[in-house]
């Protein structure tokens, strides 16, 4: 499902079809230069070849995540067991992911997971800017999952959906009462299949058989606002070239006289980009702390020439902007370098590490946690922005944008004061 900005969503959850883990890249732009001097955290290995039994995979995920989860009880459990339990009961591939799945699954950890070929396949997509779906975004609102965009020309606009459908089934399957990543994961499948979508348009109830389809990403759109503020949205971090994609956003309004940037659905990506497009706006000062999994801390600090931009900055935060979009706001919010407006962000603070397996499937695994500058842990609890301005339904249906209004005034007031 493609991430784009919308002028009528910017409010609420743009869905990123893979955005929970947090890895590392190298940048090679001449203007990220500075990121290289950041220690590496974690890495892609390259895509491991090797054929191997479901005995040898279960074997080869049992060790890593032995070696490897950042909680080294293991959620309080004894590991072998599960050797004792499956190690001879594998006959086949089909048997080790079941095996494999019970494990993870066992940690308690939504954000550790078992991904077969394709699905390995998908992620490495989503971070060389490919994702696979219908073309729309969608968001909970009122505990009801409506479509908040449709991109043009994508599946989903040529199937005849429309900006503020609900979603009531995904392939017969009620979404009522599910949260926006279970729904997410009926929508997205496999390239060339078809979904059928039940949807409420008003009080008529229609039918949408939508094919999914390859979609390229565009993570990062930006514009100008009255009184020379600059606007940048940054749907998500999850693209490789989303820092080329920021400074490309940012040298285009570099001479505003302030700056809001948007994380509103902003539910992470690489934790590299958070942190280098941090650094474009910091002299000094800690932009995030990485607790591993023996206690060692690796603090990243910022480098006074990666500051491009030092005018004042809003960043918009709300409930689903998470994991590097909250590395993000916490390094600007606790460096005094930005005030944040919206609603309390998710609150996911755990590092995941890619790991290729054999066999062509992969695995995420929770190998650190970390926290904010000022040593604050927001797993679980978010980040609190310095005003909390909510967003109502009859907002979004008035398409009236309360978080971004107050923004403006805001630094319109903050700039009204500089020139006084």
């Amino acid at each position: 499902m493609k991430i784009e900005f919308s002028n009528k969503t910017k409010n609420f959850l743009v869905f990123a079809f893979f955005c929970l883990f947090l890895i590392i890249f190298a940048c090679q732009d001449n203007k990220t230069k500075q990121i290289q001097r950041i220690n590496s955290l974690s890495e892609i290995n390259t895509l491991n070849e090797q054929k191997a039994s479901g005995r040898e995979l279960f074997l080869n995920s049992w060790s890593i995540i032995k070696s490897n989860y950042y909680n080294k009880d293991l959620n309080n459990q004894n590991w072998a067991k599960w050797k004792k339990r499956y190690l001879y009961q594998i006959k086949n591939q089909e048997d080790a992911y079941v095996a494999i799945n019970t494990m993870l699954a066992s940690l308690d950890d939504p954000y550790s997971k078992f991904m077969s070929e394709k699905e390995f396949q998908e992620q490495n997509s989503a971070i060389n800017s490919k994702l696979y779906g219908i073309g729309i975004n969608i968001a909970s609102i009122s505990g009801k999952i409506y479509i908040i965009n449709v991109l043009p020309q994508a599946p989903a606009y040529n199937a005849g959906v429309q900006i503020g459908d609900i979603i009531l089934k995904v392939n017969e399957t009620d979404v009522k009462g599910q949260t926006i990543y279970d729904v997410a994961r009926l929508i997205r499948g496999n390239v060339g299949d078809y979904i059928n979508l039940q949807l409420l348009r008003g009080n008529q109830q229609l039918n949408k058989v939508v094919k999914r389809e390859e979609i390229k990403v565009k993570a990062v759109e930006y514009k100008k606002l009255p009184n020379d503020i600059g606007y940048i949205r940054i749907s998500s971090f999850i693209g490789a070239d989303t820092p080329k994609e920021f400074i490309v956003a940012l040298n285009r309004i570099i001479d505003s006289k302030a700056l809001i940037l948007d994380l509103r659905g902003n539910s992470g990506g690489l934790f590299q980009n958070a942190v280098l497009i941090s650094n474009l706006f910091l002299k000094k000062g800690t932009i995030v702390q990485v607790i591993a999994r023996n206690g060692k801390k690796n603090v990243y600090s910022a480098q006074d020439d990666g500051c491009i931009y030092d005018n004042p900055i809003v960043v918009l935060i709300d409930e689903s902007c998470a994991s590097a979009g909250e590395i993000f706001s916490s390094a600007l919010q606790e460096n005094n370098r930005a005030t944040l407006i919206g609603t309390k962000t998710y609150g996911k603070g755990l590092v995941q590490k890619i790991y290729s397996m054999p066999n062509k499937s992969g695995m995420n695994l929770t190998i650190a946690k970390y926290l904010t500058p000022l040593g604050k842990d927001i797993n679980e609890r978010g980040i609190k922005p310095d005003y909390t301005v909510n967003f109502s339904h009859r907002d979004f249906l008035n398409n009236f944008d309360t978080q971004l209004n107050f923004a403006q005034n805001f630094l319109a007031k903050e700039l009204a004061k500089k020139e006084l």
